[in-house]
This record gives structure tokens, C-alpha cells and sequence, in this order.
């Protein structure tokens, strides 16, 4: 029986490894390697959002003064970078494009955002921000994305990044002619298995760009859970009063057991 058992074990970590690698092999994906902890990141995110997305997208379950408070920004740039005009401090971060006009444009209303890094994962964020190239046949925006195909958002950081065009050949078979040269030369994007080639320039080189997709990711990986910080830390002192409450129930058992035996 016990045999069985470990064979199962080990079938079902043999399969969760290979759906790992499975879900990995697009080859072009990178990781975010964001890091939420670091304030000033997080508060360049929150201007990044406030400048290029929250024209379209709400965070509608964190409220301007909440996310002042969290990223130590003082009431005066609150006030003057972070609301909208019209707006209160205590609102909630809501769009100012209309859902009907939205919806007119684009096909329909633009998501919000505020847990999107939970149900899509940062590294999904980035690699959408970071995968938009150029597409003729994409008539409404003239771009298309490789991590979201047939989007309609339109790439709207497109001064920035510019827009680079994919390459003819297939990533996979770029990928074999490199193993068998013994190396590849770096793409638009930076990195050796970038899918793309030069178009359209943009401000930033592609490290800048990065950089400024890592610090808006991060931020939206705080506004999914603005409490983690304070949860992760909080959880060091129950665990370690767990286990100071362990020794001295051992030893209060060992105390009661004595005389019984």
C-alpha cells in the first residue's frame, strides 16, 4: 500500500512538472521580477498608471487617500499628481472615459484593474505590455500582441516603447538556427529571444522601457492587494509566537506527564 501511495506521488509531481514546462515554452515570455516592497517603484507605478492608463482603466477598490497613505505621498502631490479634477480625495480611482463611449470604440469598456494582477499574474501584465508590434491588419489600433492576440486595446505606449514589427520566421525555428550557431543576437526588446525586430522608434530604449512596464506592474500588483505587506510581515510574529507557544506546551506536557508515570 505504501508503494502505491509513493508511486501516486511521485506520478502526479512527474505531471505537475511537465504542464509546468508546458505552460513555459513559448520561448518570448518573460518573468516580471518585480519587486513590491520597493517604495519608490511602487511610486513611480502609481504616477505611470495615473498618466497612461487611469484614462480608461478604474481601480475601483482603492481609494486616492488609501494609496497616498500606503505610498508615503505627501496630501500636497496627492492632491496635485494623483486626483482627478472633480474628484475627492476619498473616491475611489475611477475612469474618465464613459463605458458607452468605450464601448463604441473599442468593441467594449476597458477592464478594470484592480486584481488583475491576482487573476492574471504580474508576469502576464508585463509580458502584455511589453509584446505589442506592429499589425496591418489589425485596422482599429494597427498593432496586435502576442500574449493577448486580437486585442483592442490599442498600444498606448506607443511613444515610449515605439512599435516593433515580428519577425518573418517563426520563433521556433529562429531558436534552432541559434542552438546551432552557438548563439543569438539580441532583439528589439533586449533579450536574446526577443520575437521582434526594429520598427518605429520610441523615448526609451528597451531597458528603460522595461523598467517603466516592471514599476507600473508592481503597482498593480500592490492595488490587487494593498495589504500584503502589512500580512507577510504580520505573519513572521504569529509564526514565530506559534512556535514559542509549542515549546512551552511541550514542556507544560512534559510537566503534567511526570507524575503520571
Amino acid at each position: 500500500m505504501r508503494t502505491s501511495t509513493y508511486g501516486i506521488v511521485a506520478l502526479l509531481a512527474f505531471a505537475g512538472t511537465a504542464f509546468a514546462a508546458e505552460g513555459n515554452n513559448a520561448g518570448w515570455e518573460r518573468p516580471a521580477e518585480n519587486q513590491i516592497a520597493n517604495l519608490p517603484s511602487l511610486q513611480r507605478g502609481a504616477r505611470n498608471f495615473m498618466a497612461y492608463c487611469s484614462g480608461c482603466h478604474s481601480l475601483k477598490f482603492v481609494r486616492y487617500s488609501r494609496l497616498a497613505e500606503d505610498l508615503k505621498i505627501s496630501d500636497e502631490l496627492r492632491d496635485q499628481l494623483l486626483v482627478k479634477p472633480g474628484a475627492k480625495f476619498t473616491d475611489y480611482i475611477v475612469s474618465s472615459m464613459p463605458e458607452k463611449d468605450a464601448t463604441e470604440w473599442f468593441g467594449k469598456a476597458p477592464p478594470d484593474l484592480s486584481l488583475t494582477a491576482r487573476s492574471r499574474s504580474p508576469d502576464w501584465i508585463f509580458n502584455f505590455l511589453t509584446t505589442f508590434y506592429a499589425d496591418p491588419a489589425s485596422r482599429q489600433t494597427g498593432v496586435n500582441n502576442l500574449q493577448l492576440p486580437g486585442t483592442a486595446m490599442p498600444h498606448v505606449l506607443s511613444s515610449l516603447q515605439g512599435v516593433p514589427r515580428l519577425k518573418a520566421v517563426s520563433h521556433e525555428s529562429a531558436a534552432a538556427g541559434a542552438d546551432r550557431a552557438g548563439a543569438e543576437p539580441a532583439g528589439e526588446s533586449g533579450h536574446s529571444n526577443s520575437p521582434f525586430e526594429p520598427g518605429a522608434q520610441g523615448s526609451l530604449t528597451p531597458e528603460q522601457y522595461d523598467n517603466f512596464v516592471r514599476d507600473t506592474v508592481n503597482f498593480l500588483q500592490y492595488a490587487s492587494d494593498p495589504t500584503q505587506l502589512e500580512r507577510q510581515s504580520l505573519g513572521v510574529w504569529v509564526v514565530l509566537f506559534l512556535l514559542m507557544f509549542t515549546g512551552i506546551a511541550f514542556l507544560l506536557k512534559k510537566e503534567y506527564w511526570k507524575d503520571v508515570r
